[in-house]
């Protein structure tokens, strides 16, 4: 079960963030978000628990506990959803350049 963690400190790793969840069962993975730019903590994260019934009790454990100055939100992470925002898509028209169908006769 994959959880995502909000309201972590700035300064907590990955290795910190996997100690807090490892009391309620086997953390497969334990990722804190960092900012590309600044390589700094973006205050939330993603666990993933071996089975569902460690990440539910990590859940309701850890509801309403501070580490810092912000009470911890920990939840079941959300599936992305659509083609990544940016980039090419496909069957979009033609804006410019040379098009087969788009000749003049000469």
């Amino acid at each position: 079960m994959k959880l995502f963690v909000a309201g972590l400190p700035y300064d907590l790793d990955d290795a910190e963030l996997m100690e807090i969840f490892e009391k309620f069962g086997t953390v497969v993975s334990a990722r804190v978000a960092m900012d590309r730019d600044t390589g700094k903590s973006k205050g939330f994260g993603f666990v993933e628990m071996q089975n569902a019934d460690e990440g539910k009790d990590a859940i309701e454990n850890l509801k309403d506990i501070s580490l810092g100055k912000k009470p911890l939100i920990v939840k079941e992470a959300e599936e992305k959803q659509g083609p990544p925002s940016g980039g090419f898509r496909p069957g979009g028209q033609n804006r410019g350049g040379f098009n087969n169908n788009n000749r003049r006769g000469y």
